[in-house]
């Protein structure tokens, strides 16, 4: 267990801080919900998109409107971001 007064050796390095002691859980900070609630967004607009050809994003926004636009770059940064995340605790677990 990770205390102060732990030598340098025992001592949890940062990847491992985000789970849980002995759980298995990740815990997310508020960035990771943020990606995760965008890229919920995003996917339940190209599903819209997909099934009914309805644009929700636009519907709301406006079309190519700069206030669309940045939903979508949201939405892209968000993905970008969770496969750096993802790939990091691929890499912890090995």
């Amino acid at each position: 267990m990770a205390t102060i007064n732990a030598p340098a050796s025992e001592r949890r390095h940062i990847s491992e801080r985000r789970i849980s002691a002995g759980t298995g859980k990740t815990t997310w900070n508020a960035l990771d919900w943020v990606a995760m609630v965008l890229m919920i967004v995003g996917g339940l607009n190209w599903g819209l998109i997909g099934m009914f050809d309805f644009n929700l994003v636009a519907a709301l926004f406006g079309s190519q409107t700069p206030l669309s636009r940045i939903v979508y770059v949201l939405v892209g940064l968000s993905a970008l971001y969770s496969i750096y995340t993802a790939s990091k605790m691929a890499a912890s677990r090995i």
